[in-house]
Order: structure tokens, then C-alpha cells, then sequence
């Protein structure tokens, strides 16, 4: 494991720990060239592998980071923490392997991931929505807000923000 810091590949780990239910193993390290620790993450790689077929009929293997820099830039500035988002990926991706299938088409990723996050976040979804649904003009962008809108009656935080149309 390379060091963060000073890129060299002498460590030693500290502590190691599972997490998410033994599927991640979480170990603290320390650089032996410049002391300073960080923490690493393995994961077992599953045999049976999703496949996503995208909207130009190419095959490409699923990638959890890919997904997960997404839900990122849809909450950008929103009060939305990185575990949340992490836990949303990996319920999605369970969910897909509990169906059985080895293939899924992208923009079916994007509606669960849409749906999940809809419930986390109304503004955060709306940008998500945006790219994965792709709204036809701004009446379905306005239409859709209205929806979330209208989800949470007299719900409303300081810290959501509003819509001004």
C-alpha cells in the first residue's frame, strides 16, 4: 500500500477492523518512511460481477466509485453526509444482485439511485434527476419539483433552500 503522503510503499498496519456487516475490512496504517497513518479499505471482489449495459448498447462492468462520485456532485453543498451516500450504493447494488440478473441497463441504476435519493435529499435529487432522467424541456424539470414538493407538505429546513421559478 502506497503512503498518501509520501508515496512510498513501506507500511505497517496498526489496527485492522470489519465493517458493513463483514464485508470491508478497515485497517489503520502507519508509513514507516514518514510516519504519518492512514486507514485502507479492502472489499472481496464477487465473483458474479454486474455488467452495465449502457444507453449505446456497450457493455461495461459495474463500477461502484462511478456511481458514488455521482450521488457526490448532486449533493454538492447539501447537508448530505458521504456515509449516507456510500450506504445508499451498496443497498442499490445488493438489490440488483439479489434479482439474479448479471445485467442491468444504466438508466435503471439511475431511476433507484434517483428514487433512494429523493427520499435523503429534494434538491440533491433534482440535480441527480436531471442528468438521468433527462428532462424533455423545463416544464418536466418544474413538473418534478413540484412532486418533491408537494412530498413534503409544510416540511421544509432553512437549509434546503427553496426553488424560485
Amino acid at each position: 500500500m502506497r503512503c498518501p503522503y509520501c508515496h512510498d510503499n513501506d507500511d505497517k498496519v496498526i489496527d485492522s477492523r470489519e465493517s458493513e456487516g463483514g464485508k470491508v475490512v478497515r485497517r489503520r496504517r502507519e508509513c514507516k518512511r514518514c510516519g504519518k497513518r492512514f486507514s485502507s479499505r479492502e472489499r472481496i471482489e464477487e465473483t458474479t460481477r454486474l455488467t452495465v449495459i449502457k444507453k449505446d448498447m456497450s457493455r461495461v462492468p459495474f463500477e461502484r466509485s462511478k456511481l458514488l462520485t455521482g450521488l457526490q456532485r448532486a449533493c454538492y453543498k447539501r447537508p448530505v453526509p458521504t456515509e449516507v451516500l456510500t450506504k445508499t450504493v451498496e443497498e442499490m447494488e445488493e438489490q440488483l444482485l439479489n434479482r439474479g440478473e448479471r445485467e442491468v441497463e444504466s438508466l435503471e441504476i439511475g431511476k433507484i439511485l434517483a428514487e433512494k435519493l429523493k427520499r435523503i435529499d429534494g434538491v440533491a435529487y433534482l440535480r441527480f434527476a436531471s442528468v438521468y432522467m433527462q428532462f424533455k424541456d423545463l416544464d418536466d424539470l418544474i413538473a418534478e419539483a413540484e412532486d418533491i414538493k408537494q412530498m413534503r407538505p409544510g416540511d421544509e429546513d432553512e437549509s434546503e433552500g427553496t426553488l424560485l421559478f
